[in-house]
């Protein structure tokens, strides 16, 4: 097939809060930090560690009978598993005896609030025990803090593409990962449905049904233990498990408070303006389809036109 364009992440090293905030954070572009100091998680966090730390407490995870995970079509189930039981099914790297689906299948864990319908997920709050192993750098001031996510997943587990609309660090403490990025700018390449991409295998496209997936430029790189992946909000990213994997997800709001939906414990609603926008959007197609045909497409193209010369940032 055709190759998309490559880009490698840039990499800093011994990265604090004036490095991050003066060099990486004004570029809006993914970073990866090395010798950011997480804490005693490097060391501690053993398949037996989190298992006894973890302790029996419940959580939901999604099982699936293939690696590659697909939300938009749902090829996976959620189930309930003691914490401990499920650290060691998703480690597991012979077949399974006790299983939901097959003896193949892959685990993954994203952690939540205690109410998942109101709360956010909180590290310190859902597992005190291994959260003070774990140092969330400062990069950011703490009324801006959003969720801490906990993050397990089989090897070879690989996330749908997707964009969160808040700034967020991913700590990768245990294995190794890779991590594919898209540029917000590179959203017309991608065929969105809500915040995902509906082009799942994204190393061997079908370029028959996706053709324009080409033009979108892949950013790239390999997570090791220790390292952490500056994502900021809106860019597309694809995640794959080189290995079994432990990480931690930190979101916090770099926009004013105000602009976020209130109703959001995951933190991947839309911000309040854009969606407002998105429905107004809505009734004006309404509206053209009122039209006949070649009057809809002449005056859609003209709409078009205004966005572009009103709203695209310059490209950079």
């Amino acid at each position: 097939m055709e190759c998309q364009e490559r880009v490698e992440l840039s990499v800093f090293t011994d990265v604090d809060k004036e490095l991050f905030i003066k060099e990486i954070y004004p570029l809006r572009k993914p970073a990866v930090l090395k010798g950011v100091h997480l804490g005693p998680c490097l060391e501690k966090w053993t398949v037996d560690y989190l298992a006894e730390k973890g302790g029996s407490r419940e959580v939901k995870v999604h099982v699936s009978s293939v690696p590659q995970m697909d939300f938009l079509h749902k090829n996976f189930i959620y189930r309930t598993l003691p914490f401990d039981k499920f650290v060691q099914r998703a480690a597991a790297e012979a077949e399974h005896e006790a299983f939901f689906i097959s003896k193949n299948e892959s685990y993954y864990l994203r952690s939540l609030g205690e109410d998942a319908r109101k709360e956010p997920a909180d590290l310190k709050k859902q597992f005190p025990d291994l959260a003070q192993d774990f140092c969330i750098p400062q990069f950011f001031e703490p009324e801006q803090f959003f969720s801490s996510v906990f993050r397990i997943s089989s090897p070879g587990l690989q996330l749908w593409t997707h964009y969160d609309v808040m700034d967020n660090l991913l700590a990768q403490v245990t294995g190794r990962k890779r991590v594919v990025l898209y540029s917000p700018q590179d959203a017309l390449h991608l065929y969105l449905s809500g915040d995902k991409s509906e082009v799942l295998d994204i190393d061997t496209p079908d370029l028959k049904r996706y053709p324009n997936f080409v033009k979108a430029c892949r950013y790239e790189c390999v997570l090791e233990p220790g390292d952490m992946l500056f994502i900021p909000a809106l860019w597309f990213h694809n995640t794959l498990a080189l290995q079994f994997g432990v990480g931690v997800n930190v979101f916090w709001r770099h926009l004013p408070l105000d602009s976020y939906d209130k109703k959001d414990p995951y933190g991947n609603k839309d911000p309040v303006a854009a969606s407002m926008a998105l429905q107004t959007l809505e009734r004006a197609l309404g509206v053209l389809d009122q039209l006949p045909a070649e009057y809809r497409d002449f005056y859609a193209r003209r709409m078009v036109l205004r966005i572009q010369s009103r709203a695209y940032a310059d490209e950079t």
